[in-house]
Protein backbone atom coordinates (compact mmCIF):
# COMPACT_ATOMS: atom_id res chain seq x y z
CA UNK A 1 0.00 0.00 0.00
CA UNK A 2 1.24 3.26 -0.67
CA UNK A 3 0.84 6.71 1.53
CA UNK A 4 1.19 9.52 -1.15
CA UNK A 5 0.25 12.49 0.85
CA UNK A 6 3.19 11.95 3.23
CA UNK A 7 6.36 13.42 1.07
CA UNK A 8 3.48 15.99 0.26
CA UNK A 9 3.30 17.24 3.79
CA UNK A 10 7.06 17.88 4.28
CA UNK A 11 6.14 21.72 3.49
CA UNK A 12 4.11 23.89 5.13
CA UNK A 13 1.92 25.41 2.24
CA UNK A 14 2.26 28.96 1.14
CA UNK A 15 1.15 30.56 3.97
CA UNK A 16 1.05 34.02 2.51
CA UNK A 17 -0.24 33.34 -0.67
CA UNK A 18 -2.03 34.81 -3.69
CA UNK A 19 -5.03 31.94 -3.46
CA UNK A 20 -7.89 31.57 -1.30
CA UNK A 21 -7.27 28.20 -0.35
CA UNK A 22 -3.85 26.21 -1.44
CA UNK A 23 -3.74 22.51 -0.42
CA UNK A 24 -1.14 21.09 1.66
CA UNK A 25 0.24 18.84 -1.27
CA UNK A 26 2.08 21.79 -2.82
CA UNK A 27 2.74 25.27 -2.82
CA UNK A 28 0.10 27.80 -3.33
CA UNK A 29 -0.23 29.01 -7.01
CA UNK A 30 -1.36 31.60 -8.57
CA UNK A 31 -2.02 31.51 -12.84
CA UNK A 32 0.26 34.28 -12.88
CA UNK A 33 3.75 33.62 -14.69
CA UNK A 34 6.94 35.66 -14.88
CA UNK A 35 7.13 38.18 -12.14
CA UNK A 36 7.08 42.04 -12.77
CA UNK A 37 10.78 42.13 -11.40
CA UNK A 38 14.15 40.26 -12.47
CA UNK A 39 15.83 37.37 -9.45
CA UNK A 40 18.29 40.08 -8.99
CA UNK A 41 15.95 42.96 -8.11
CA UNK A 42 14.05 40.25 -5.80
CA UNK A 43 17.19 38.90 -3.78
CA UNK A 44 17.67 42.94 -3.57
CA UNK A 45 14.65 43.75 -1.92
CA UNK A 46 14.64 40.83 0.43
CA UNK A 47 18.12 41.15 1.42
CA UNK A 48 17.72 43.74 3.77
CA UNK A 49 15.02 42.32 5.80
CA UNK A 50 16.12 38.86 5.54
CA UNK A 51 19.79 40.57 7.91
CA UNK A 52 17.27 42.36 10.34
CA UNK A 53 14.72 39.33 11.03
CA UNK A 54 16.78 36.01 10.15
CA UNK A 55 19.17 36.41 13.40
CA UNK A 56 16.14 37.52 15.89
CA UNK A 57 13.84 34.45 14.22
CA UNK A 58 17.14 32.24 15.01
CA UNK A 59 17.05 34.06 18.45
CA UNK A 60 13.78 33.03 19.22
CA UNK A 61 13.88 29.27 17.51
CA UNK A 62 17.04 28.61 20.09
CA UNK A 63 14.72 30.03 23.15
CA UNK A 64 11.38 28.41 21.75
CA UNK A 65 12.28 24.69 21.19
CA UNK A 66 14.51 21.96 22.18
CA UNK A 67 17.66 22.38 22.40
CA UNK A 68 19.05 19.75 19.17
CA UNK A 69 16.68 21.74 17.43
CA UNK A 70 18.38 22.91 14.30
CA UNK A 71 17.67 27.20 14.13
CA UNK A 72 20.01 27.52 11.41
CA UNK A 73 17.46 29.12 9.20
CA UNK A 74 18.70 29.36 5.30
CA UNK A 75 16.05 32.08 3.67
CA UNK A 76 16.15 32.28 -0.32
CA UNK A 77 14.61 33.55 -3.25
CA UNK A 78 13.04 30.38 -5.61
CA UNK A 79 15.26 30.53 -8.85
CA UNK A 80 12.05 29.69 -10.91
CA UNK A 81 10.94 32.69 -12.61
CA UNK A 82 7.78 31.30 -13.54
CA UNK A 83 6.75 30.29 -10.16
CA UNK A 84 3.40 31.88 -8.81
CA UNK A 85 3.29 34.14 -5.89
CA UNK A 86 4.06 32.10 -2.94
CA UNK A 87 6.46 31.70 0.31
CA UNK A 88 6.69 28.58 2.30
CA UNK A 89 8.54 26.64 5.00
CA UNK A 90 10.37 23.89 4.57
CA UNK A 91 13.56 21.51 5.47
CA UNK A 92 16.46 20.17 4.08
CA UNK A 93 17.42 16.62 4.70
CA UNK A 94 19.95 17.40 7.17
CA UNK A 95 16.77 19.01 9.12
CA UNK A 96 17.93 22.45 8.51
CA UNK A 97 14.98 25.08 8.12
CA UNK A 98 14.37 26.72 4.40
CA UNK A 99 12.25 29.74 3.84
CA UNK A 100 11.46 30.30 0.52
CA UNK A 101 10.32 33.16 -1.32
CA UNK A 102 9.05 33.65 -5.15
CA UNK A 103 10.00 36.70 -7.24
CA UNK A 104 6.16 37.26 -7.61
CA UNK A 105 5.38 37.22 -4.20
CA UNK A 106 8.43 39.74 -3.29
CA UNK A 107 7.12 41.78 -6.62
CA UNK A 108 3.60 42.11 -4.87
CA UNK A 109 4.70 43.58 -1.28
CA UNK A 110 4.79 47.14 -0.92
CA UNK A 111 6.99 47.56 2.10
CA UNK A 112 9.39 45.77 3.76
CA UNK A 113 7.16 45.53 7.17
CA UNK A 114 4.95 42.98 4.62
CA UNK A 115 8.19 41.14 3.69
CA UNK A 116 8.89 41.09 7.42
CA UNK A 117 5.88 39.59 8.73
CA UNK A 118 5.73 36.61 5.57
CA UNK A 119 9.37 35.99 6.70
CA UNK A 120 8.75 36.13 10.21
CA UNK A 121 5.47 33.62 9.83
CA UNK A 122 7.34 31.07 8.53
CA UNK A 123 10.17 31.31 10.35
CA UNK A 124 7.04 30.68 13.26
CA UNK A 125 6.34 27.33 11.47
CA UNK A 126 9.31 25.91 12.10
CA UNK A 127 9.57 27.20 15.35
CA UNK A 128 5.99 25.64 16.39
CA UNK A 129 7.11 22.50 14.67
CA UNK A 130 3.93 22.67 12.38
CA UNK A 131 5.97 20.44 9.84
CA UNK A 132 6.16 17.44 12.57
CA UNK A 133 2.77 18.17 13.66
CA UNK A 134 1.27 17.93 10.36
CA UNK A 135 2.74 14.77 9.73
CA UNK A 136 1.47 13.29 12.10
CA UNK A 137 -1.51 14.74 11.50
CA UNK A 138 -1.62 12.93 8.31
CA UNK A 139 -0.52 9.54 9.88
CA UNK A 140 -3.55 9.35 11.92
CA UNK A 141 -5.85 10.18 9.25
CA UNK A 142 -4.43 7.39 7.07
CA UNK A 143 -4.73 4.82 10.12
CA UNK A 144 -8.16 5.53 10.43
CA UNK A 145 -9.03 5.69 6.97
CA UNK A 146 -6.84 2.22 6.50
CA UNK A 147 -8.96 1.00 9.90
CA UNK A 148 -12.35 2.13 8.27
CA UNK A 149 -11.72 0.71 5.02
CA UNK A 150 -10.75 -2.38 6.36
CA UNK A 151 -13.57 -2.97 8.34
CA UNK A 152 -15.94 -2.33 5.71
CA UNK A 153 -14.17 -5.08 3.45
CA UNK A 154 -12.24 -2.85 0.93
CA UNK A 155 -9.41 -4.39 -1.31
CA UNK A 156 -6.04 -3.41 -1.00
CA UNK A 157 -6.68 -0.85 -3.59
CA UNK A 158 -9.70 0.33 -1.45
CA UNK A 159 -7.32 0.57 1.66
CA UNK A 160 -4.71 2.54 0.17
CA UNK A 161 -7.33 5.00 -1.32
CA UNK A 162 -8.71 5.39 2.04
CA UNK A 163 -5.41 5.75 3.37
CA UNK A 164 -4.43 8.60 1.18
CA UNK A 165 -7.98 10.65 1.73
CA UNK A 166 -7.90 9.99 5.67
CA UNK A 167 -4.03 11.22 4.89
CA UNK A 168 -5.26 14.25 3.28
CA UNK A 169 -8.25 15.27 6.20
CA UNK A 170 -5.94 14.88 8.96
CA UNK A 171 -3.08 17.33 7.26
CA UNK A 172 -5.91 20.12 7.11
CA UNK A 173 -7.48 19.09 10.45
CA UNK A 174 -5.30 21.65 12.29
CA UNK A 175 -4.00 23.66 9.27
CA UNK A 176 -6.28 26.70 10.43
CA UNK A 177 -5.15 26.18 13.69
CA UNK A 178 -1.36 25.96 12.74
CA UNK A 179 -1.53 28.98 10.57
CA UNK A 180 -3.27 31.57 13.16
CA UNK A 181 0.07 30.03 15.21
CA UNK A 182 2.42 31.06 12.91
CA UNK A 183 0.56 34.48 12.45
CA UNK A 184 0.75 35.28 16.79
CA UNK A 185 4.45 34.08 16.53
CA UNK A 186 5.54 35.90 13.09
CA UNK A 187 4.23 39.28 15.08
CA UNK A 188 6.36 38.91 17.45
CA UNK A 189 9.11 38.02 15.06
CA UNK A 190 8.42 40.48 13.03
CA UNK A 191 8.30 43.70 16.08
CA UNK A 192 11.54 42.09 17.68
CA UNK A 193 13.23 42.66 14.30
CA UNK A 194 11.73 46.48 14.48
CA UNK A 195 9.04 46.05 11.99
CA UNK A 196 5.35 47.13 12.29
CA UNK A 197 3.69 43.39 12.35
CA UNK A 198 0.33 44.96 11.63
CA UNK A 199 1.40 47.22 9.00
CA UNK A 200 3.11 44.10 7.16
CA UNK A 201 -0.29 42.02 7.82
CA UNK A 202 -2.23 44.21 5.64
CA UNK A 203 -0.86 42.04 2.66
CA UNK A 204 -3.63 39.84 3.88
CA UNK A 205 -6.56 43.01 2.47
CA UNK A 206 -4.93 42.38 -1.11
CA UNK A 207 -5.09 38.65 -1.50
CA UNK A 208 -8.75 36.75 -1.70
CA UNK A 209 -10.11 35.82 1.71
CA UNK A 210 -10.32 32.04 1.68
CA UNK A 211 -13.55 32.32 4.31
CA UNK A 212 -13.84 29.64 7.26
CA UNK A 213 -14.26 26.65 4.47
CA UNK A 214 -14.68 23.14 6.27
CA UNK A 215 -11.12 21.33 6.05
CA UNK A 216 -9.85 24.59 4.87
CA UNK A 217 -6.36 25.50 5.15
CA UNK A 218 -6.23 28.83 5.63
CA UNK A 219 -8.42 30.41 8.44
CA UNK A 220 -10.40 34.12 7.01
CA UNK A 221 -7.92 37.18 6.51
CA UNK A 222 -10.44 38.69 8.96
CA UNK A 223 -9.45 36.12 11.76
CA UNK A 224 -5.65 36.14 10.50
CA UNK A 225 -5.60 40.24 10.99
CA UNK A 226 -7.25 40.38 14.37
CA UNK A 227 -4.46 37.77 15.99
CA UNK A 228 -2.03 40.06 14.15
CA UNK A 229 -3.19 43.17 16.20
CA UNK A 230 -4.10 41.30 19.09
CA UNK A 231 -0.93 39.94 19.67
CA UNK A 232 0.97 43.45 18.69
CA UNK A 233 -1.02 45.39 21.38
CA UNK A 234 0.66 43.19 23.98
CA UNK A 235 4.23 43.93 22.59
Amino acid sequence: MRLSVLPLVLLIAGCVSTTSDPAPSKPAATRAATPAISLDEANRRLAPVKSRLEPVAERECRQRTRQNTNCDYAISVDKRLNLPANAYQTEDRSGRPLIIFTAALIAQTRNQDELAFVMGHEAAHHVAGHLNRTQQDALAGAAVGAILASVMGGNAEMVDLAMNVGADVGARSFSKEYELEADALGTVIAHRAGYDPVRGAEFFNRIPDPGDQFLGTHPPNKARMAIVRQTAAKL
